[in-house]
């Protein structure tokens, strides 16, 4: 699907990037929406999306974080409320950006997230970054691509895209079909129930003196609407004469079988998400026994590896300021991993070919401080 740049800027543009937008797709479950605010919109509406949404921003900014094996002041730079903005963004719109800024020692004194459906890359000729525009309202910001410890520009956070050499891809629009065929599924079901749950019908014209004139149709409509449609005239009877009947139209199994078209589409949600469908409370899934591996899967598929990428960001940043600075997750403080760690544990543990510093790295402890072997 081709993508109208014009449709997006207003007019020309030139040697610029942006995420791309995705047209309306038209399914037997709803319309997907065209723009990314609009599909995050649906998603958060949706209880699956937003539960596993949450799931993984939340488990990521929960995740305790280490510098080089000890306390530093870059700890924080990164408060579980900013962890939990970019997990989000970077998990939706593939995308995530923050801004430094400096104190007074020209250290960086805290990081800002920005919206990421609102930059724009602007490249040069020959199709390198040149900088970035933020628009957060009728105003522009420009930020260099590259900058140094006294101006440091844009921090870029991203996941791989195939089609794009700048811009990362992300998870909602595998997750949009899903989403629109459960909002619809939810609207269906409620426009159904507001009827008593009962399949629409026809009215049938018995009377050998022909068809209902233009009149009586319409006071007919008038009064089927007035006094027999909606929640509050569920059930009550309906009064028939001259010559009309009531006819009901019955619905085939398949299309009152919503259960398992719901369950599909919420499963694919789910692993659109990285979220095992186990953790959300979706019947049917033998993958796993229990909620325990469920959730050390949901650890080790999703939420350790986009961590490990933000650190690992994170930290090339900082080292402007601070070299040779790495910022981890604590994987002996993650309740879910315990149990890994202890078999790991175990292993080094019992290595007699190993000396205690050789130990210690392997577990990702640093050497032991020669005051302590003395």
């Amino acid at each position: 699907m081709r993508w109208d740049w014009k449709s997006w800027f207003g007019g020309e543009v030139k040697h610029a990037s942006v995420p791309r937008q995705w047209g309306v797709r038209h399914g037997g479950g709803g319309e997907v929406p065209a723009s990314y605010e609009a599909r995050v919109r649906e998603a958060m509406r949706n209880g699956i999306a937003h539960r596993a949404i949450r799931l993984v921003a939340e488990g990521a900014a929960s995740a305790p974080l280490m510098a080089s094996g000890e306390e530093h002041a870059a700890l924080g730079l990164l408060p579980p409320l900013l962890i939990e903005t970019i997990a989000t963004h970077l998990l939706l719109h593939g995308n995530a950006f923050l801004e430094t800024g400096l104190d007074h020692r020209g250290r960086p004194g805290a990081l800002w997230a920005l919206r990421p459906e609102r930059m724009r890359l602007e490249t040069d000729t020959n199709g390198w970054p040149a900088a970035w525009v933020y628009r957060p309202g009728a105003q522009a910001v420009r930020y260099p691509a590259e900058g140094d410890a006294a101006r440091p520009g844009l921090l870029h956070i991203r996941n791989f895209d195939p089609l794009d050499d700048h811009m990362g891809a992300g998870a909602l629009a595998g997750a949009a079909e899903g989403v629109a065929l459960l909002n619809a599924a939810s609207r269906w079901n409620r426009a159904l129930l507001a009827n008593a749950a009962r399949p629409s019908g026809a009215l049938v014209v018995e009377d050998a003196n022909g068809p209902l004139s233009a009149e009586q149709f319409d006071r007919l409509r008038d009064e089927i609407e007035a006094g027999f449609q909606g929640a509050a005239n569920a059930g009550r009877p309906m009064l028939l004469e001259g010559g009309l009947k009531w006819q009901p139209l019955a619905m085939t199994p398949a299309e009152m079988d919503f259960a398992r078209l719901r369950e599909q589409a919420a499963r694919e949600v789910a692993l659109s998400l990285g979220v095992p469908p186990l953790l959300l409370g979706l019947p049917g899934d033998s993958t796993y026994s229990n909620y325990a591996e469920a959730n050390v899967s949901l650890w080790r598929l999703t939420l350790l590896p986009m961590l490990r990428k933000i650190l690992a960001a994170v930290s090339a940043h900082l080292q402007m300021w601070w070299p040779g600075i790495s910022l981890e997750v604590d994987m002996d403080a993650v309740p879910a991993l315990w149990a890994d760690r202890e078999l790991l544990w175990r292993h080094v543990s019992s290595a007699d070919f190993l000396s205690e510093d050789e130990k210690r790295e392997m577990l990702g402890w640093g050497p032991r401080a020669k005051e302590a072997r003395a």
